[in-house]
């Protein structure tokens, strides 16, 4: 365990529910929204496809854990095609990053080591970027440009953003 009462540890197919779980809070960042539940968001296929049959070739994941062994926050990667991209996608053989974080563990440093660790891991998997679609007014966006992602692509309320790991 690091000093800030968590580790880092590689997300493994037992992860699938956690995953899902990451990403239903990634989806309800903003509190202010209704909140979208679970079912909602495996049934969308847009959203879905983020962990549906996790992991497939090409998948990437980290978990945080805290010192009991709970998981509290996951980064992952997944290739998508141009046929069912996500939100995300700027080219085939970019993996989409998605990250989530439990709330009470928020701005206590979990997104940026997770960060770290799967930009680590995507090296290491060959992969020379990543990439990730985020709404301008989530928090989040600023880690992501503090960590080194740049905006190549802008819709009404969200950026595209690639980081280039060779720069890393």
């Amino acid at each position: 365990m690091a000093g800030n009462a968590y580790a880092l540890r590689m997300a493994t197919a037992d992860d699938a529910g956690f995953l899902t779980d990451m990403l239903v809070a990634a989806v309800n960042w903003d509190r202010a929204r209704e909140a979208v539940g679970r079912d909602r968001v495996l049934v969308d296929h847009r959203t879905a496809h983020y962990v549906e049959g996790w992991p497939r070739p090409g998948d990437l994941g980290v978990v945080a854990v805290e010192a009991g062994g709970q998981p509290i926050g996951a980064a992952w990667l997944r290739l998508f095609s141009s046929d069912d991209p996500g939100y995300g996608f700027v080219a085939e053989g970019v993996p989409e990053l998605s990250v989530g974080v439990l709330p009470p563990w928020r701005g206590r440093g979990v997104g940026r080591a997770l960060l770290s660790e799967i930009a680590r891991a995507a090296v290491e998997g060959g992969f020379d970027r990543i990439c990730l679609s985020v709404e301008r007014a989530n928090r989040a966006r600023r880690l992501y440009a503090a960590a080194g992602f740049t905006t190549v692509g802008s819709g009404p309320d969200s950026d595209t953003m690639v980081m280039a790991l060779s720069e890393r």
